[in-house]
């Protein structure tokens, strides 16, 4: 079980933003949690990293997130014009980088939907490619909470669909970790990414953002076939999460451009 962790020991002040820094509000994030067997990613996490495990029926698995969002509002933060709407989904795996001891999620694949794919694509490398993402949300006016959270992903690589739902306010216990706090860190508070660049080297960024309000939601239908291509996870294990978080997202400060760090 991973050791507790208290967000007053973690959260900093935001670092300076400059030159291509970007700033963008997140909403309507979900993050899918899958709880998987570390050999299903062999291959696929270069050896500086280590899998994020928890002990789930008498068993170490890595954990790995389908997480969806619509980045409102982005633009450079030192340029603040013009300004995007880009509705985006990462396949990430939660690991640590040994030679820095950072707690890290790796990017396995993200979908963009914006012509503003070219620039992470071909000027960083990065694995994203483009597909028509559309959500369809109901949400209850009085409460803010999630009636219904749907969204289809059209891709040559990574089609999907989901539906989600919030029946009531739901702060419980996340399976695995020893309290809820410890566990939102891990899953939804990681500020390094890395990733294998499209020409095979290893790159990473830096993300800032603060604390968000993230609460547990149900999931009625899952279909990724991204995850069900590699073997990552199969059709019959989506419909069974470890964890379904969704929240209406924070304002977010990402550090570019990215290092190459092999």
């Amino acid at each position: 079980m991973p050791e507790p962790l208290k967000f007053e020991d973690i959260l900093s002040d935001r670092p300076e933003h400059k030159g291509l820094d970007i700033i963008c509000r997140p909403r309507h994030l979900a993050i899918i949690t899958y709880a998987v067997e570390p050999g299903r990613l062999a291959g696929l996490i270069p050896k500086r990293f280590d899998l994020t495990t928890v002990g789930l029926e008498n068993r170490e698995l890595a954990l790995l997130s389908a997480v969806s969002l619509i980045n409102e509002s982005l633009t450079l933060a030192a340029y603040p014009f013009p300004k995007l709407r880009i509705a985006q989904v990462n396949y990430r795996v939660y690991a640590i980088d040994r030679e820095t001891g950072e707690r890290c999620v790796w990017f396995l694949e993200t979908v963009i939907d914006s012509w503003a794919v070219i620039v992470p694509r071909y000027m960083w490398r990065l694995p994203w490619h483009k597909g028509e993402i559309r959500f369809d949300l109901e949400i209850d006016k009085t409460t803010g909470q999630y009636l219904k959270y749907a969204r289809r992903v059209r891709s040559l690589k990574a089609a999907a669909e989901i539906e989600l739902f919030q029946a009531e306010s739901d702060m419980s216990e996340i399976p695995a970790f020893p309290d809820r706090e410890t566990a939102l860190i891990y899953l939804s508070h990681p500020l390094l990414g890395c990733y294998r660049r499209r020409d095979n080297r290893l790159g990473r960024y830096r993300i800032w953002h603060p604390r968000m309000a993230l609460t547990s939601a149900g999931l009625r239908y899952a279909n990724f076939e991204f995850l069900a291509a590699t073997g990552l996870v199969n059709d019959q294990e989506q419909q069974r999460p470890h964890s379904v978080l969704i929240g209406p997202g924070s304002e977010f400060t990402v550090y570019l451009p990215p290092e190459v760090i092999d």
